[in-house]
């Protein structure tokens, strides 16, 4: 990166044309220049720099390890011997299955239907969920309360597509699969021909759940996965289990309703409960149960599992190293704790001022931006600014930190580490219950090369990790900041006005404040998006799914779109000169393409496209371009280019 304006050049490839593919014109040098390490399913700025945050944390490791004494208890303690639990692992091998021997045992002392859910409920606490998921959130129609939420859950596969379809990729992932889970039975202790039988009834379980699961695409409506019940509601809808104890079981207490995601789901899998024998359901939560920690028992157990999820479903050549491994645990954990010590030494005050400038130019961008829509009413237009004004800011790290006051961390026992730091957020998350919602609370940890929105909280929120070179820098060009991590914090905004986001009012609410006639225009705009973006293909000819992208691509356009708008209100007090030959908007441009530079796996990308709300990078980056008219001036973007589309086939929405 040049230390002048925080572009190199020697990332491009300007042999390829920026009007045909500016993502591969920005990138192609670094692409060819940085090949995917073995350990990585991709390798691009972002997972570089999620690498070396790593690197940050491991040096604060090592140095907590070479302590002779920590006090007990403390942040330090914690951390430090959750590390170490994890990297001995000469003890883990020797321990083998047995830190599982405990639950394992209730699995198999479990005589009737009743004895299989008190399982289900305590199995809950030390995070495998099968075969539905709880979890607390905000109320989407009352904000201002925390509510249980009851979804579908129990699959191995990351998607119910992988069991339904018979296309070549999902049956390429669905044949490895179920090699896996035979391997998996043996290593728990199965004769060959037991393993192959529970296999095939395992997937037969797995593939009923699937059949009668929420399309992803669906999971995307929040009015079709929001359904109050009261408790005999819910005990009429699933009669199988005795919900009043199985809550009070799982930490929730006496409760008079909760939200059922997916009813069909929960109604077909109680049937389930009733007509598939009770040996059947305690083979297949044994297995989940060791598949979930399967990374943390032996080398043995751990090889076993990547040469499915690591080697099948992302292409990954060899496991990352054990040292990342476990971090990337005790980061999952103690996030917090490890995030508290990360931000004094990696997070200067002057990186959160400048920061928080730049969203107040977003902000006065986004504003204006509405207020010049051709295609909103003024009386929605109000709405939106209202609730634009609303939005919360988080920069950097908590203003308050979550306590871990009485857990218990051993320095010889790493299942039990994560069964403890497990349990012990299952009952801060418990303890909410009704209790008023803590609107300052962090769902990142500030070491985290990510941001976020929530429309619940009616917040943006962006970690300290993410906030460095290549993405911001103090020393860099403006216009380079502003395409980077002014495009992300413009992303962040638009969330609140997707498809999805626009559902939620100024106070977090599922409440529509559109004019039913602003609603039909914004969901034609979004319409052309959407079928631009089923046009992409990626290996093997697998499509992008528009509607799945839908959000992520408004907030992809939106956001660049606000963040260049929001450049030239600050270069407007900034010196218009061209650096290296590139005008400011295309410099804007270029570090726009920098963020999502990347070479992927074709294992990985075929699992992105079935699986993830986020299209692949390139298109990322070219989708957007190809409909702003910015774009098109500042690289002479012509009919018969590659990326040319027609003025009316342009997708414009905020």
């Amino acid at each position: 990166m040049s230390k002048k304006w925080g572009f190199d050049t020697k990332n491009m490839d300007t042999r390829v044309r920026p009007q045909d593919d500016f993502f591969r014109y920005t990138n192609g040098g670094w692409m060819k220049n940085n090949p995917i390490p073995a350990s990585e399913s991709r390798w691009g700025t972002f997972i570089k720099l999620r690498y070396n945050v790593d690197r940050q944390l491991r040096t604060i490791m090592n140095e907590l390890l070479s302590r002779k004494r920590v006090v007990k208890g403390s942040p330090e303690q914690i951390i430090r011997d959750f590390y170490r639990s994890g990297i001995d692992m000469s003890r883990r091998n020797s321990l083998g299955i047995a830190p599982l021997a405990k639950y394992r045992k209730q699995i198999v002392k479990g005589a009737t239907l009743k004895d299989l859910v008190r399982v289900f409920a305590d199995f809950s606490h030390i995070g495998v969920e099968v075969p539905w998921v709880t979890m607390l959130d905000q109320d989407d129609k009352d904000s201002t309360k925390y509510v249980l939420c009851i979804g579908q859950g129990g699959l191995g596969l990351p998607d119910r597509d992988y069991y339904l379809k018979d296309d070549p990729e999902s049956m390429r992932v669905r044949t490895a699969y179920t090699t896996y889970v035979e391997a998996l039975y043996r290593f728990m202790g199965r004769s060959a021909q037991e393993a192959r039988l529970q296999a095939k009834t395992h997937l037969e379980i797995e593939t009923k759940l699937a059949r009668i699961s929420m399309r992803k695409e669906d999971l995307r409506d929040p009015h079709k996965t929001y359904h109050k019940l009261r408790i005999t509601e819910l005990q009429k809808l699933a009669p199988a289990v005795d919900w009043q104890p199985y809550l009070k079981r799982i930490g929730a207490g006496k409760l008079t309703s909760v939200i059922v995601n997916q009813p069909k789901f929960l109604e077909a899998a109680s049937e389930m409960l009733t007509t598939i024998p009770l040996e059947s359901w305690k083979q297949y939560i044994e297995w989940h149960l060791v598949n979930d920690y399967a990374g943390a028992l032996t080398a043995r157990f751990k090889r076993l599992s990547f040469s499915f999820y690591g080697k099948v479903l992302t292409g990954a050549k060899h496991m990352r190293p054990l040292w990342r491994r476990v971090l990337t645990t005790v980061n999952g954990g103690l996030g917090e704790v490890l995030g508290r010590i990360y931000v004094e030494k990696h997070f200067p005050p002057e990186a959160k001022k400048r920061m928080e400038e730049l969203v107040d130019d977003l902000f006065a961008a986004y504003e204006n931006r509405i207020a010049a829509l051709d295609w909103m009413s003024p009386s929605t237009k109000r709405k939106a600014v209202q609730k634009l004004k609303a939005l919360n800011r988080k920069i950097g790290y908590p203003d308050k930190w979550k306590s871990y006051h009485g857990l218990i961390i051993r320095e010889d026992d790493y299942v039990g580490n994560i069964m403890r730091v497990t349990a012990y957020e299952h009952r801060r998350q418990m303890r909410k219950l009704g209790k008023p919602v803590d609107r300052g609370e962090w769902f990142m940890y500030p070491q985290t090369v990510n941001a976020y929105f929530s429309p619940n909280m009616n917040d943006i929120v962006f970690p300290a990790a993410i906030l460095q070179p290549p993405f911001f820098s103090l020393d860099s060009d403006n216009a380079v900041n502003y395409g980077t991590i002014g495009a992300v914090i413009g992303h962040e905004i638009t969330h609140g006005f997707d498809d999805q986001g626009s559902q939620f009012d100024a106070k977090g609410n599922l409440k529509s404040w559109w004019t039913p006639a602003d609603r039909k225009r914004f969901e034609k705009r979004a319409e052309v998006l959407r079928k631009q973006f089923d046009q992409y293909k990626v290996a093997d000819n697998v499509k992008v799914n528009g509607k799945l992208t839908l959000g992520e691509n408004i907030a992809d356009l939106g956001g660049a779109a606000i963040a260049l708008d929001a450049y030239r209100l600050r270069a407007a007090r900034d010196a218009k000169t061209d650096i290296a030959g590139f005008s400011p908007t295309q410099r804007f441009f270029l570090g726009f393409a920098v963020f999502e530079c990347e070479n992927v796996r074709p294992e990985f990308e075929k699992m992105q496209v079935l699986t993830d709300p986020h299209a692949p990078g390139t298109f990322r980056i070219n989708g957007p371009a190809s409909n702003l008219p910015e774009f098109y001036e500042s690289f002479g973007v012509k009919s018969g280019d590659k990326l040319y589309r027609p003025p009316g086939s342009r997708a414009k929405i905020w």
